[in-house]
């Protein structure tokens, strides 16, 4: 399966950064930026339980967070031109409530680079898109300049996932727990996510089900933020999440595929009216 491929291609990345930089110093200086970010007040809103990406997420009505991604594997290369930062800038100029980066070098052509410069060039919390497999990417993202973290519940059994939400929790970072199943959503309940992405796309077989997020939104309470990921394309869509009560949609194809991407997110944000 491709996203065993995938998870394989991160282990052994995480693997090499750890020769070049070890896992004890990513920590330590990850550990250091939480605090100096905590000292200096970021992400501080009036809800002081909820970090940045959270509080980003939690308006009324839908939120975006809208990704910068050149490509992947069922679709192939999907922005030939690819000025990254702009397209950050374009996000955040129209609206956006979060930006996602893809970081996924091999099958994705992301790059840890994309997410630091987008950082220093926009002002909204970013998601790290990656696959995560180990604590080491964790402690890397908040180096990064993350606001976020994506943990897969296909990729992990619930005693990480529970390990991996602690860490988080610690480098002031948020996680949107990721799942596509009734059962990984009670997974997802029972570790104590506060955000659950349901992704309409079976990442075993990248079968696309818009109706997967409509279907499980019934299984989160009200008090954890509730996010439909893939397959959004109209404005329809996101009226017919909207009636569902929807907290937030991440959408990347659609909006990277446009010709006017401010204006494919004007589009998108009328069925929010």
């Amino acid at each position: 399966m491709i996203l065993d491929t995938i998870a394989a291609a991160a282990r052994r990345r995480v693997e090499e950064r750890k020769q070049i930089k070890p896992l004890a110093l990513v920590m330590e200086q990850a550990l250091a930026c939480a605090e100096g970010l905590k000292n200096k007040g970021f992400g501080n809103g009036e809800d002081k339980s909820r970090t940045a990406f959270e509080q980003a997420l939690s308006g009324p009505g839908i939120s975006f967070i809208c990704e910068v991604k050149k490509a992947s594997p069922s679709k192939g290369l999907i922005a030939p031109d690819f000025p990254y930062v702009d397209i950050a800038k374009d996000y955040e100029e129209a609206g956006a409530d979060a930006v996602s980066v893809l970081t996924e070098p091999e099958f994705f052509l992301g790059n840890d680079r994309y997410l630091e410069e987008i950082h220093q060039a926009v002002r909204l919390p970013l998601l790290r898109k990656d696959f995560t497999v180990d604590p080491y990417q964790i402690y890397e993202a908040r180096l990064l300049g993350a606001s976020a973290v994506l943990l897969i519940c296909s990729l992990l059994g619930k005693e990480q996932l529970t390990q991996y939400l602690r860490i988080s929790r610690e480098l002031g970072l948020s996680a949107l727990v990721e799942a596509h199943s009734e059962e990984e959503v009670s997974m997802a309940a029972d570790a104590g996510a506060g955000m659950i992405g349901i992704n309409n796309r079976n990442l075993k077989t990248f079968e696309v089900d818009f109706s997967n997020a409509l279907r499980l939104r019934r299984l989160v309470g009200p008090d954890t933020i509730f996010v439909a990921e893939s397959g959004i394309r109209t404005a329809q869509d996101i009226e017919a999440l909207a009636e569902a009560k929807v907290d937030a949609v991440l959408i990347g194809e659609t909006l990277m595929r446009a010709q006017d991407r401010k204006m494919a997110l004007a589009e998108l944000k009328s069925g929010c009216s």
